[in-house]
């Protein structure tokens, strides 16, 4: 393998991966053939997971993977009234000394792999099913089946990363698995894709496979033009500041392209294997939507108009996953939500993804990015209809500010450590962190006015 792991740029370890997180395609595709009663859809997933991740990382990541699976199912058996409490806090402090004791961004960082990462779906899938169980009057009777299809949730969750599947809500998971798993024909899941959906989902797969092809490509095209070695060279420190600027937005740029080909990948997993299917257009004749897989938009993340956009194109699946489970948590009945949500979300994701400074500060920099973009945005709110180019104005420093931000705060979660990320976003005098800071402080002296209402509305 070493050949072709080369020839490609990557490690002997990634290029294992890739060629197993290719193969989930088809082993997806098989799942949907799969025969009999959901015991055997359940088995074979968890086979499946397990093989995958076995010929991946090693057996010991199946054993890393136990822990959370027994405590997240124990937890609902044993004590399900706080069974959500219970597998949050332990599981996130399992996750948290395996993030120490591996240093899995060390091994992303030298172009390795590790199986952290998959281990972090694995706490996402328990953690939203006993908060699905929390408290509520549900029957959870062990048996064999539901034994079987809690450890396909588990291990099969590893085939799609952090992409989709793996943080489906508890209550939009059962009705679908319920469908798919029964063989059921309700309306939603009920037409009979062989017919008038067939062609549709080929044509879905066939523009994911190229959309694989592209971002590979282009990845494996800009990676050795913008190293991240370059920040602690003294050649870029000679460049003038437009130039380092710039530099920083391409390295954002190209790192992007992997996690689009990689979430293309899980897209087209997911999809093939039927759980990707959200409903039917309102269009006559109706045709099939698969966005329940969707996990980026491409052009939403490049050309996103504000900071607060990004969350809704880039890893959507989490996002969701954490404004439900953390965000919407935090706010105060019959108040608004303010910056203190938005920050204690982000330091959630950053301690998730692992305890380095980078991660903490690339977080941090995006709740202050989104503050400020949000601050931006109230102004062009209240700007009259009379003064249009003013808006525009607007419109377009609220698009500027995010590119700038974005790929300035990106460099961080690149990089890792505090060291380097301190002099890359020095080389820029810090420009990326000072700009939201301002921005924000600026709103609370210049407050938009309220938009005027109608007079009908007044008369109401």
């Amino acid at each position: 393998m070493e050949p072709m792991a080369a020839a490609i740029g990557v490690s002997v370890p990634v290029l294992r991966f890739l060629l197993c997180f290719f193969a989930t395609v088809p082993v997806s595709f098989i799942w949907r053939l799969v025969p009999g009663s959901p015991c055997g859809k359940h088995l074979y997933a968890a086979v499946s997971g397990a093989v995958l991740s076995y010929l991946s990382f090693g057996f010991s990541a199946n054993l890393l993977f136990l822990f959370p699976i027994l405590l997240g199912y124990a937890s609902m058996v044993l004590y399900r009234s706080r069974c959500g409490i219970i597998t949050f806090f332990l599981g996130f402090a399992y996750l948290i000394g395996c993030h120490v004791y591996f240093m899995s961004g060390d091994a992303w960082k030298e172009g390795g792999i590790d199986a952290t990462v998959r281990q972090c779906v694995v706490e996402f899938m328990g953690r939203q099913w006993s908060e699905g169980h929390d408290g509520t009057t549900m029957e959870l009777v062990v048996t064999v089946e539901n034994v079987m299809g809690y450890g396909r949730k588990s291990w099969w969750r590893w085939h799609w990363w952090d992409d989709g599947g793996g943080v489906w809500r508890f209550d939009d998971e059962v009705p679908l698995a319920t469908i798919i798993l029964n063989g059921q024909r309700k309306r939603g899941f009920g037409r009979n894709l062989r017919n008038d959906g067939h062609h549709h989902l080929m044509g879905k797969l066939s523009g994911l496979f190229t959309q694989v092809a592209c971002c590979m490509g282009l990845y494996l095209y800009l990676v050795p033009k913008f190293p991240l070695s370059r920040f602690t060279d003294p050649v870029y420190h000679e460049w003038g500041f437009w130039k380092r600027l710039g530099y920083q937005y391409m390295a954002g740029f190209t790192a992007r392209w992997k996690y689009y080909f990689i979430w293309s990948i899980s897209e087209a997993a997911i999809i093939i294997s039927g759980l990707g299917f959200s409903g039917w257009t309102d269009s006559s004749p109706p045709k099939p939507l698969w966005d329940r897989a969707k996990n980026v938009s491409i052009l939403g993340v490049e050309l996103a108009k504000t900071a607060a956009q990004i969350p809704l194109a880039w890893n959507i699946q989490v996002s969701t996953w954490l404004r439900h489970y953390v965000y919407d948590r935090l706010i105060q009945k019959g108040k608004k939500p303010g910056f203190f949500q938005l920050l204690a979300t982000q330091t959630v994701s950053a301690v998730w993804h692992g305890l380095y400074p980078g991660y903490i500060i690339f977080f941090v920099q995006s709740a202050l990015m989104i503050a400020g973009s949000r601050a931006i945005y109230r102004w062009q709110q209240s700007v009259p209809p009379n003064m249009a180019l003013l808006k525009k104005l607007l419109a377009f420093l609220n698009f500027a500010y995010t590119i700038l931000v974005l790929n300035y705060s990106s460099v961080g979660f690149m990089v890792l450590s505090l060291h380097e990320t301190l002099i890359a976003y020095g080389s820029v005098y810090f420009i990326g962190t000072i700009l939201p800071i301002v921005v924000i402080l600026l709103s609370y002296v210049i407050k938009p006015a309220r938009p005027s209402r109608s007079k009908a509305r007044k008369e109401q």
